[in-house]
């Protein structure tokens, strides 16, 4: 409780204290204060601990739903519950290692040119492997048996948000790398709870992953439960298996065309794919003609998908303060977050000189 003690708690947070929801935290610049959530109903991490997520209370009309990143595995030396404080080299197995403090980026809530300074967070993190999409119980040898859980967790999180903002005005999905694999589903889940909501959706760092027949059922069907867990959207006559993770876009923006998607990557980000290689075009692939090629196919099939491309290779973007510095082409990439969210959706943005 010494972090506690030395922050002012506003007075809606103290209230959450008193009421038992969790442990409060605040964050390194003393303005963010989380919230631990235990999560309801049949929600574990992959090693079957217990699974939470946390919240940041402040507007409850406007609202940031954080997918977190946290790795995807799909084989037994991927998936093994190896490493320290519940991580091994190839996903988050458990939340222990998870706390959404001490964070720079579009978590510095002091920052005047932060487009999400005044919103209430949830943040939802991922310990299960499966890019918050699974419901499936795996065994992939005789002492290693993960749970695929994802989609479980992440809609209990879900229906907090429904529950305790109702009257959110703007809720605003944000993916981080494997987090924005999901994030146009949970944008789609957002809308059907929270109808009277304006819907923005902004995945990062996922632009590259495939379309391809044998990964959808070998990872997404058969390890990760994934197409039993979809949402029962009938969209001209496809059903969930016929949806690889590009379509998720395309299938998000039938449902429901008035939710607002983009999506940004770094041009040659060898860490947003670095396992999925195999299921990729080229040998070495082409990471930013897998990105356009993928945009194409997305807004072929009658999806507008806003989209930003930065030149280089670099990973991250939400937690570091160079999330204030990405210009392209004069255009700053948190002014351009600023537009998707007010109403007025920017044109494209795309380097011209790409390379890594």
């Amino acid at each position: 409780m010494t972090n506690i003690r030395r922050a002012l708690i506003p007075l809606a947070v103290l209230a959450l204290v008193l009421a038992g929801y969790g442990v409060h935290r605040s964050g390194a610049r003393g303005e963010m204060v989380w919230n631990r959530v235990a999560a309801t109903g049949d929600c574990h991490c992959a090693d079957g601990s217990r699974f939470f997520f946390w919240e940041r209370r402040a507007d409850p009309a406007k609202v940031v739903f954080f997918l977190n990143g946290g790795g995807v595995c799909w084989d037994p030396r991927m998936c093994a519950f190896t490493g320290e404080h519940g991580e091994n080299d190839f996903y988050d197995w458990s939340n222990s290692a998870v706390e959404p403090e001490n964070r720079s980026g579009m978590f510095d809530t002091t920052r005047a040119d932060n487009p999400f300074a005044g919103y209430s967070f949830l943040y939802v993190s991922s310990c299960t492997g499966d890019a918050h999409l699974g419901n499936a119980s795996h065994t992939y040898s005789p002492g290693l048996t993960v749970e695929h859980r994802g989609y479980v967790n992440g809609t209990a999180a879900l229906a907090y948000l429904a529950e305790h903002y109702p009257r959110a005005e703007q809720v605003v999905v944000v993916g981080k790398t494997a987090g924005s694999v999901a994030a146009p589903i949970y944008g789609g889940l957002v809308a059907d709870r929270l109808p009277g909501a304006k819907v923005t959706v902004f995945g990062a760092q996922s632009g590259a992953w495939p379309d391809n027949p044998d990964f959808n059922a070998t990872v997404l069907d058969a390890r990760w439960g994934a197409y039993d867990a979809m949402p029962g959207w009938a969209v001209d006559g496809l059903t969930a298996r016929d949806w690889g993770v590009p379509r998720f876009w395309a299938r998000a923006a039938r449902h429901d065309p008035a939710i607002v998607l983009a999506r940004f990557d770094f041009a040659y980000d060898p860490h947003a794919t670095s396992e999925l290689t195999r299921w990729l075009h080229g040998n070495p692939p082409d990471l930013l003609a897998e990105i356009d090629g993928n945009e194409a196919a997305i807004e072929a099939a009658g999806a507008r998908l806003h989209s930003y491309t930065a030149p280089g290779a670099d990973h991250q973007i939400f937690e570091p303060d160079r999330f204030y510095d990405i210009r392209v082409k004069r255009v700053r990439l948190v002014d351009w977050i600023r537009a998707l969210t007010t109403g007025h959706p920017p044109a494209d943005v795309h380097c011209d000189r790409c390379g890594p």
